[in-house]
């Protein structure tokens, strides 16, 4: 059975799992789709498949408006792969092309603007450019469909150069007008009441993370919750029905964000973004999906972890369960120096000392957040004795960060992993356990097993699993991790 064989039996059998691995388009429709559109399926002499929808959209296609195929989580290849095409996709999904064009991409990931054209057309069939058209085209229908903004201001807020480039993009990518976009909208509540169609800036813009898969709120709520720190995270509610909220530091400015613990029936997370330039929602929604780690498959890592007699039963108890990553993969580190060798409450103990002393003060505080976490730079140049850090810590905080602010240490989403770990480990103070951690948290790698990690050690004992086992466990070893650290 060919590749494209496969395909089609997931698209016969509307599988959801491979929402967002591939897309597929009707010839006789002019249409491309979701696997799981519930539309009648198509003969397989018409169909044809595409890797991204913006590869769909090159070819003259527009998005179903029944599945809305632009609206499903991200592949899960493009976080476990470290070559150039998946640090690529890490990278445009941040919104570097909007901010910073191709030559901003191409010097990222240390390639010549042109090379880095060559690779996406060749494997993904659309190149960095049409890759962020599509995004901001989602993008802007979803300010279309949330707010009441004028079209002019949701033109530049989605990172079109013009309102004529705005109105010709939508009219090709969904065959429909700004205006009967908007009129389309769904009207329908989230658990943060009424969806507003007010100013989105003020309002919020409301928006729902889809994933695939079961999804272990419980867990990651609860991972979030007890490294939590104040004044920048709160968790507010009833165990199983908790909101999360955070504030991000963002391109245009501050922003805060509300997310949801319980999944919704089409599988989501409810999440409400406060934004002060809404030409940031495109990278604070990806920000929060991998904080939530909402781009992973599920059913792949169980496939894999449960071949494990040991992990198995505790894949089987805990199905869906994530490995959080971070919204800012800077903070990420300076708390990972913050908690070596010391438990998680006193790394936490420490973090609210930090942003009390040196975090940066919202604008507007809004419940029990008020501050934006300090930048690297700051701390660099900041006298931190009076937060009672042990000399040692103390100074490998200070040389973390002056790494960090000077570039010799890069934590974007397209970082180069092995070369980032190895640039950690040549940092005084900083070990393996300390270096793994933001491996796996700040640059979402799935395949990090913190083998010294003592609570892992027990976890590991209790199952009757070793090291030794562990070369079964990739590309997923992350999840094994979290496996074990959830292990009563």
């Amino acid at each position: 059975m060919t590749v494209e064989d496969s395909r089609y039996e997931a698209v016969s059998s509307r599988d959801a799992r491979f929402d967002g691995v591939f897309f597929f388009a009707v010839a006789t429709t002019g249409i491309y789709c979701r696997p799981s559109c519930p539309a009648i399926t198509p003969k397989r002499r018409n169909v044809s498949f595409y890797r991204t929808a913006a590869a769909a959209q090159g070819a003259g296609f527009r998005a179903c408006r029944r599945c809305r195929p632009d609206a499903v989580p991200g592949s899960a290849e493009w976080n476990a792969r470290a070559d150039v095409v998946g640090r690529a996709m890490r990278l445009i999904g941040d919104g570097i092309v909007d901010r910073e064009g191709v030559a901003g991409l191409a010097d990222r990931l240390g390639y010549s603007a042109r090379q880095v054209q060559r690779q996406l057309n060749a494997e993904l069939g659309a190149g960095p450019i049409a890759l962020a058209r599509a995004q901001r085209g989602h993008t802007a229908r979803v300010l279309l469909q949330t707010t009441t903004l004028q079209a002019a201001e949701i033109a530049f807020a989605a990172g079109f150069a013009s309102v004529r480039q705005f109105n010709d993009t939508m009219r090709e990518i969904y065959a429909a007008t700004p205006t009967e976009l908007r009129s389309a909208r769904p009207g329908r509540t989230s658990r943060f009441g009424p969806v507003a169609h007010e100013n989105g800036a003020a309002a919020g813009v409301p928006l729902r993370l889809a994933h695939r898969g079961p999804y272990a709120s419980v867990e990651v709520f609860d991972y979030l919750g007890s490294r939590a720190i104040t004044g920048i995270e709160e968790i507010v509610g009833e165990r199983g029905s908790r909101t999360y909220r955070r504030t991000l530091r963002l391109p245009g400015g501050p922003g805060v964000a509300e997310v949801g613990e319980q999944p919704g029936a089409g599988g989501w997370l409810e999440c409400r973004l406060h934004l002060a330039d809404l030409r940031d929602l495109t990278t604070a929604t990806q920000r929060m999906r991998r904080l939530f780690d909402l781009d992973a498959d599920p059913c792949a890592v169980a496939e894999r972890l449960g071949t494990d007699p040991a992990l198995a039963p505790l894949v089987a108890a805990r199905p869906g369960l994530r490995a959080p990553g971070t919204a800012d993969p800077h903070e990420l580190a300076v708390r990972a120096v913050l908690g070596q060798q010391v438990s998680v409450a006193a790394g936490r103990r420490l973090g609210d000392a930090l942003v009390a002393a040196y975090g940066e003060p919202l604008p507007e505080p809004r419940g029990g957040l008020t501050h934006l976490f300090p930048q690297a730079d700051h701390l660099a140049e900041a006298e931190l004795g009076e937060l009672g850090m042990p000399d040692a810590r103390h100074a490998t905080l200070r040389t973390l960060t002056v790494a960090l602010a000077e570039g010799a240490v890069t934590l974007d989403p397209g970082a180069d992993r092995d070369e980032t770990e190895r640039h950690l480990l040549a940092l005084p103070g900083i070990g393996p356990w300390t270096a793994g951690y933001i491996r796996m948290r700040g640059l979402g790698d799935p395949d990090v097993l913190l083998a010294a990690d003592v609570a892992v050690q027990a976890g590991m004992r209790r199952a009757g699993t070793s090291t030794a086992d562990a070369e079964g466990w990739r590309p997923w070893s992350s999840y094994a991790m979290h496996h074990f650290w959830n292990t009563p």
